[in-house]
């Protein structure tokens, strides 16, 4: 940019002010990058002009992290892109705008990180890039690029983006094996809605995709059609694909149009070829036409690749219980060395004018040095405000201490008492307030806490805080003047209580508040004791803030061990970066300065940000001899050092780097020397020292002599470091750390290594250990908290054979590190950055080291890196959270990520678990603007981070899953399995209901062979009986048939049928209407002419695309000869609409039957037996099976007796149904059960309670009705939308105590949640908790089990949940871990018996044990309807013999998995009651690592992980398992439940999620019955056709 060439030195001072203002503003995130680089550009034109002219500036890249980088340019996005980003890191050399953080900054660690990933490089990696919807994205890329300045792109610039083809150096770091290029992926991850590419080589740029932003860098289109070409051949792609085009997502169905949807149609017993051919299936029948399976199977090949070899399996599977057996590496390096012996400082020199108290020299230097300077502070600009004398100190400091002692409370009453515990509330930028309240406090000999200025409620840690105040048991907090007006406040102007604080009073200490102590007072000063002096606050791993406790002499002896160990002398200059109020900052700059009569001169942490060479400025104005920073001090200075030719660092003797504990702060000290060396700065000056809050300084290292060699430095092996043990680096020079030593121990202490974690053992020579510190000069305690107190503050070490080496206590330091040769103290990290992953210790700041080693310019936001780790499944799991730049793209933030992923894979041998990009400056900060790591990963926890990009890792660092279940071959026989239940006492498990019994009228036997002959018998004897009332929306009954009006419509209809050449007796009829009265009167018409009706659901007018092709396949399937239906479907079904989805010229023939003459048939028919099929029942299942079965007039009959008895059903009665009538039982209910009892059903069509919410509650009221029947779609419509409104219904008169039995119809395992709640919601209804109840049917046989009016209630078991993966019953106790609750399904109906069956050896099983349900009944199906008549298919599905036992009864095989248990209950005839539990559908279960799981129990779980999400389904693809979540909150929350819902089947179902999905509300597709259609949904994501909000492809 040409801004280089501007002088920042010669700007006027304001032009100075106003840019640093700017770069204040973008760093607290105030303005964006773009506002930002405006309004600097506008300020600095005027400037700019008048150096234009100049010679072109050097190509100088600030950040050129070594000699490989610098020659060749990084390609960017595309030019425009590459070159913006390029000024704008070096028009602010002096921030760390989008860079690396410097604290970590090492070039023998980049050049490692960069070998290590073009290792990998050879590898092809292709993992498949997250899908993203559009308006998910945060910001879009393409927006957020500045169009490039042209004044600004050099020429050499220009010419290296032409001509980086050959001269890539590992730097350019976007892999191009990743993803082909740039362009390509981009077509095929984000744009493209399912179009479909055939499969020769790609086009370098897909037509539908608008172009990327400038021309994309062509040193990678040459790898693009071999990385896209391989990946395309694996998944083999239709290039015709029955997808629709592009960009237009086929419209996925509304929830509320109910759809049943068979999965591209496997119609059971129907041969393959008949299914839509036009779809390229692979293995197993999935239609593949899309970019969603290329991906998949992208994720497969990744998921092949060699892992690292497998850690040994932490788990032994004994078939009951998982116990963890963690395994110790065999090969793991052990320590080899001798005990240490503990390491001792030099002693502590006694000197004769020694103060006896920290407060008594503050008042000799107050008195007889009273001019001399002591404290001078900076304004913003980085200028003198003001200086503070010893004299003004101590007369201020007296003043306060008298204020607060006398005269804050009324006359009489003292507020505060010597001991009172006073929190100090003041900026950084005001170090004068700060030190007067400090030795005030101390002069009162009240303890001083000093805490961080709260900024906003929401505060990270705020709450913290709080528990900190309230454990030290503070009251009072005093503040200067100004800080209080920027307290944030209540409307009525009182200061916010913040979350989670005591009740503060404050108090301002500002001069002209105090008052002069009369002059006899004089503030006492006794010789330093062991009473507490201040207490310091520090936050734990876990985000807990907790008060160090440091006594009055550990403070003085500090003070003398830092003067001796840093050899101050009396009146030196001292130069103080650091925060005053706590640590380093502290001791040094506010107390050790005072006992030596220092100047101090404070540099606020706000004019660092302004102005980075402040420190430097100051020594050199000052001719500083001591100055104290932190790594990131050196660094900011050496960026900006080039503002400055004139500073000399000649006068310093001492440069104490604060953090020079931290193992990566070597290579910041060594750059900062390799600049300032030749401004005068000497080696031996530069002293890293080690600190911590409990022991306070651990170690310093001593300034040198003059020419002395420096100390060696220690490269240690980083695999050696993982277990603990001390390796020098030889073999694998990439994982190496290389470590500097922080000096000698301090004067006066004794210092020893100890294991970290269990008893405190003396380590070994060469182990890595936590020091530990006995010294007078530490803290006492954690101030209020006793229990925790011991643990750090008391340990005395023990040997190898546990014997305590001494009386003496030690307090834990909380640093892991070794004592070295010459008994130098090395450092390697801290116990809060330590993650223990399967046993192997790795420290954070390694790994966000390495993390910022991978090139983050392009991504990473200003280098914010957070790391922690998570504990899921029995093992710590990392997690690295980073803050993405607002220009990074989509691609360039994808590919960071895969190369992190790498690259500590490569240097740690650590596998990431997620890996998470969040928007900048959105991550909770500490006062000092880093990270807040506990609220991070809080944040994370409960999903509330909010990412813009997430890569999860589950299938390479979950490395303890239990062994797959191998399946025993069983070498037992049916037989002797059943011998052996009977020895061991076990009954076999079957149940049977009540039975039928003989009706006493054998007349009516007669008449109730066959339905047409009840009808007609209840019109001639009974013609005005109502049996049917169909209602509307607002419950007024719009419909009503009588006995003798039905018998005529029907008649009406088969006169009709009859008169139709071409339509025969026994040929299948489709009627096609909504729910109604209507359809009752088609079906006996039907049954009148001798036809065989098929019902079926009539198409969703508004979904015609979605709905019709069900209707017109199972007219195909069942040879319809004519389909009956009203006006309105009848002009459907021939309108241009439905033309667009089916061919409409060849519907069978067409009867409207809404105006059809009043005819009589010739005669009605009269099946020859009662064998005779008459009525097809056709339903999709929840796998998408289109399945028919044939019900006979026999079946009918005993179906229809059956439910009369078990309802005590009878022509008095009313019963309202709330079903769809399509199929199965609610079919058997609307259109059968009314004509055979002769009660009266209350018809309420499903549909019209979406318009009408209470509908159905009300008319249960208003009829006061008995016996009711649902689905739970309905249950749920009302649980969900009439939860919080029964006071409302209760005023509005809905009363259900008439309710006896309210039963939901379904063919699953009872949803025990949601009829529990709706019981819980409708109580105060007056609904009893017994009422509702659960009935169970299939294909085979409609109605196994319904909870009648006898019988005892449903019982509920509860049973463990890894026994049923293991095809078992286990059954526990209620709350049991991994525990299941399941209800019994109702009890079973009269006539019916059930047996549970081995499904593999078709023997039968003992009680409580899991087997397949298969049922025995007058009343079971016929069989599956088939074209060709193959009945041998399927014929094992309804007329099986079992293989032992009772080899003789016929029994079907419902396809379900349950068991039977013998209950304390009796039923209606005095024996024992035999309860059927369901546990679910065998078809629908995943077979997953050899168990067998029901995905409604995964659903559950996922479903309970975030509050945003609404429904889930699973399913799995090649053995991948997917789990689609619909999102009910914002869109900024989706990526929040990718790590979530890993986690939770993790730790619950110990699966590995392959594929998230996250989707609006309504996408998950339902059928009538309210079960999701989970086949129908994995079709529609293979193909693409979900419009998902975000896809997550699990590594």
């Amino acid at each position: 940019m040409a801004e280089r060439g501007v002088d920042m030195s010669a700007l006027p001072q304001e032009v100075r002010e106003q840019l640093a203002e700017l770069d204040l503003e973008l760093s607290e995130g105030d303005i964006t990058q773009k506002g930002y680089e405006k309004k600097r550009a506008k300020v600095l034109a005027p400037y700019l002009t008048q150096t234009q002219n100049l010679a072109p500036p050097p190509a100088y890249d600030a950040q050129s992290p070594g000699p490989s980088s610098a020659s060749a340019p990084e390609p960017g996005p595309s030019n425009s892109s590459s070159s913006s980003s390029r000024h704008r890191r070096t028009r602010r050399p002096h921030r760390s705008g989008g860079t690396r953080d410097e604290r970590y900054r090492s070039d023998i660690h980049t050049e490692a990180v960069q070998a290590a990933l073009a290792k990998h490089k050879e590898e092809k990696m292709a993992l498949p890039m997250p899908t993203k919807r559009r308006s998910a994205y945060v910001q879009s890329p393409i927006d957020n690029c500045t169009p490039p300045d042209s004044s600004s792109s050099s020429d050499d610039e220009a010419v290296s983006s032409e001509s980086a083809g050959p001269q890539q150096s590992p730097d350019t770091w976007i892999n191009s094996s990743l993803h082909g290029s740039s362009t390509s992926s981009s077509a095929s991850s984000t744009l493209s809605h399912g179009e479909s590419r055939p499969t020769q080589a790609p086009q370098p740029q897909s037509q539908q995709v608008p172009p990327p932003p400038a021309p994309a860098h062509p040193p990678h289109s040459h790898s693009q059609p071999s990385a896209l070409a391989e990946a395309f051949a694996q998944a083999r792609i239709d290039p015709v694909g029955g997808v629709g085009p592009p960009d237009v997502p086929s419209q996925s169905q509304a929830r509320g149009s109910r759809v049943d949807l068979p999965a591209n149609a496997v119609v059971r017993g129907m041969s393959r070829g008949q299914s839509r051919s036009s779809m390229m299936e692979t293995a197993d029948g999935v239609p593949v036409s899309s970019r969603v399976s290329t991906k998949i199977q992208q994720l497969l090949n990744t998921l092949k690749r060699p892992k690292r070899p497998p850690l040994s399996e932490f788990f032994m599977d004994d078939q009951e219980e998982i116990v963890e057996v963690p395994q110790v590496d065999p090969n793991a390096p052990k320590p080899e060395g001798r005990q240490i012996i503990p390491v001792k400082g030099e002693p502590l020199g006694v000197v004769s004018n020694w103060p006896p108290a920290l407060q008594a020299a503050l008042a000799r230097w107050g008195a007889t040095q009273g001019k001399s300077p002591a404290l001078t502070a900076l304004d913003i600009t980085g200028k003198p405000l003001y200086t503070l004398t010893y004299g003004k100190l101590w007369s201020r400091s007296v003043k306060l201490a008298y204020t607060l002692l006398n005269k804050l409370g009324t006359r009489n009453e003292q507020i505060l008492k010597p001991g009172d515990r006073v929190a100090l509330v003041y900026p950084n930028s005001d170090p004068g307030m700060f030190w007067v309240a400090f030795y005030g406090c101390l002069l009162a000999e009240v303890i001083p806490v000093p805490i961080e200025v709260p900024l906003s409620r929401k505060d990270a840690g705020s709450s913290q805080v709080g528990f900190l105040l309230g454990s030290c048991g503070v009251g009072l907090a005093l503040t200067s003047e100004i800080c209080l007006k920027g307290l944030p406040k209540t409307p009525t102007g009182e200061i916010l209580q913040f979350k989670g604080w005591p009740r503060l009073k404050w108090v301002v200490t500002d001069s002209k508040y105090l008052t002069k102590p009369s002059k006899d007072w004089q503030p006492h000063i006794p010789t330093a004791n062991t009473d507490t002096a201040y207490i310091e606050y520090k936050a734990s791993k876990e985000g807990t803030v907790m008060g160090v406790a440091v006594s009055k002499v550990a403070t003085l002896t500090h003070c003398q061990a830092l003067t001796q160990a840093c050899n101050y002398c009396e009146g030196e200059t001292l130069v103080n970066v650091l925060d005053f109020k706590k640590d380093m900052g502290l001791w040094h700059g506010v107390l050790t300065s005072v006992m030596n009569r220092i100047h101090t001169i404070s540099v606020p942490y706000a004019v660092m940000k302004a102005c980075p060479l402040s420190w430097v400025q100051r020594v050199h104005i000052h001719k500083a001899r001591v100055a104290l920073v932190k790594c990131r001090d050196l660094h900011w200075a050496m960026m900006a050092h080039r503002d400055q030719r004139d500073t000399s660092l000649a006068s310093l003797r001492m440069l104490i780097v604060a953090d020079g504990a931290n193992p990566w702060s070597v290579s910041s000290c060594d750059a900062f020397l390799n600049v300032f060396q030749a401004h005068g700065l000497k080696p031996e000056v530069i002293c890293p020292c080690a600190t911590s809050p409990e022991a306070m300084t651990v170690a310093i290292r001593r300034p040198g002599v003059p020419g002395a060699p420096l100390p060696a430095r220690a490269i240690l092996s980083m695999t050696g470091l993982s277990h603990g043990v001390i390796r020098v680096n030889t073999e694998d020079k990439n994982s190496a750390l290389t470590v500097q030593d922080v000096g000698h121990v301090m004067p006066g202490a004794l210092m020893c290594i100890v294991k970290p974690d269990g008893p405190p053992m003396l380590c070994k020579t060469d182990e890595i250990g936590e020091i530990v510190v006995n010294s007078r000069a530490g803290g006492n305690m954690y101030y209020g908290l006793h229990g925790v107190t011991k643990n750090t503050f008391e340990v005395i070490p023990v040997n190898a054979s546990g014997t305590p080496i001494g009386e003496i206590p030690f307090v834990r330091s909380g640093l892991l590190g070794f004592v070295g040769p010459g008994s130098l103290i090395f450092v390697v990290g801290k116990n809060e950055g330590l993650l223990m992953v399967s046993g192997r210790r790795h420290n954070a700041d390694d790994l966000v080291a390495t993390a910022l080693a991978v090139e983050p310019v392009k991504t990473v936001y200003r280098g914010r890196i957070a790391v922690f780790s998570v504990t899921v499944f029995y093992d710590e799991r990392i997690v690295i959270v980073a803050e993405q730049r607002p220009d990074a793209s989509e691609e360039d933030s994808f590919q960071w990520m895969s190369r992190v992923l790498q690259a500590i894979d490569s240097i740690h041998q650590v596998g990431l678990y997620c890996l998470a990009l969040v928007p900048a400056n959105t991550l909770p900060k500490t006062p000092l603007g880093g990270i807040h790591i506990s609220d991070t990963k809080q944040l994370f926890l409960e999903g509330a981070l909010h990412p813009c990009n997430i890569l999860m890792c589950p299938h390479t660092c979950v490395t303890n899953m239990p062994k797959p279940r191998q399946k025993q071959p069983v070498g037992v026989g049916p037989a002797s399995i059943m011998v052996g239940n009977l020895v061991a006492g076990k009954r076999i498990a079957q149940a049977a209901g009540r039975d039928l019994g003989l009706i006493e009228d054998q007349d009516l036997v007669r008449k109730h062979q066959f339905l047409t002959e009840a009808l007609q018998w209840r019109a001639q004897t009974d013609p005005d009986h109502t049996l049917y009332v169909l209602l509307n929306a607002k419950g007024v009954a719009v419909c009503t048939a009588t006995c003798v009006q039905l018998h005529k419509r029907a008649e009406k209809i088969a006169a009709a049928l009859m008169e139709r050449s071409g339509i025969n007796i026994g040929e299948n009829v489709v009627l096609l209407y909504p729910p109604g009265i209507d359809l009752i009167a088609a079906f006996y018409g039907c049954l009148y002419a001798g036809c065989i009706p098929v019902t079926v659901r009539p198409p969703h007018p508004q979904n015609l695309s979605a709905t019709l092709p069900t209707v017109r396949m199972i007219i195909d399937v069942s040879k319809a000869a004519c389909i009956l239906t009203t006006q309105v479907l009848t002009k459907i079904l021939r309108s241009k609409e439905a033309a667009t989805t089916v061919n409409i010229k060849t519907w069978p023939i067409i009867i409207d039957t809404d105006d059809l003459p009043r005819k009589r048939p010739p005669t009605i028919y009269k099946p020859p037996n009662a064998e005779m099929i008459a009525y097809l029942d056709f339903s999709v299942s929840t796998t998408g099976m289109l399945t028919g079965v044939k019900i006979s007039h026999a079946a009918v009959s005993a179906l229809c007796r059956s439910i009369k008895l078990q309802c005590e059903l009878y022509s008095s009665r009313q019963i309202t149904i709330c079903l769809d009538p399509y199929c199965g039982l609610g079919f058997v209910l609307w259109c059968l059960a009314s004509v055979y009892s002769g009660h009266q059903s209350i018809l309420i069509p499903p549909m019209e309670l979406e318009s009408s919410l209470t509908l159905w509650l009300g008319t249960l009221s208003q009829y006061r009705i008995r016996d009711t029947f649902c689905s739970y779609s309905v249950m749920e419509l009302c649980t969900k939308g009439l939860g919080g409104q029964t006071d409302m219904l209760k005023a509005r008169g809905v009363n259900l105590s008439c309710v006896r039995s309210c039963v939901v119809v379904a063919e699953e395992r009872p949803r025990l949640v949601l009829t529990h709640s709706f019981s819980k919601l409708f109580k105060d209804l007056g609904l009893s908790m017994r009422a509702v109840s659960t009935a169970f049917g299939s294909r085979v046989n409609l109605a196994i089990c319904l909870q009648g009016t006898t019988g005892p209630d449903p019982s509920t078991v509860y049973v463990d949940m890894k026994s049923l993966r293991h095809d078992r019953v286990r059954l526990v106790e209620r709350g049991a871990p991994q525990s299941l609750p399941l209800v019994e399904s109702g009890t079973i109906l009269p006539g019916v018996r059930v047996i549970i069956v081995n499904p593999e050896t078709r023997g039968p099983l003992g009680d409580s044990h899991l087997g397949e349900i298969w049922v025995n009944s007058p009343h079971n199906a016929t069989g599956y309807y088939t074209i060709y008549g193959e009945e041998n298919l399927q014929a094992d599905h309804f007329n099986t013999k079992l293989s032992f036992g009772d080899p003789q009864t016929l029994w079907a095989r419902t396809g379900y998995l349950g068991f039977v248990k013998r209950t304390e209950l009796t039923d209606s005839s005095g024996d024992r009651h035999d309860a059927l539990f369901v546990v679910g559908s065998l078809d629908e279960t995943l077979e997953l690592r050899g168990l067998r799981y029901h995905p409604i129990d995964i659903e559950t779980s996922v479903s309970r992980a975030h509050r945003s999400i609404g429904e889930s389904a699973v399913f799995t693809w090649t053995n991948l398992l997917v789990v689609v979540a619909e999102l009910c909150g914002s869109e900024q929350d989706a990526l929040d439940l990718v790590p979530l819902v890993t986690n939770v089947v993790l730790e619950e179902h110990h699966l590995i999620v392959g594929v998230v999905v996250i989707v609006d509300p309504g996408v998950i597709p339902i059928n009538s019955r309210g079960e999701k259609q989970r086949m129908h949904l994995r079709d529609s994501f293979l193909a693409d056709q979900l419009d998902p909000i975000y896809v997550a492809y699990n590594m």
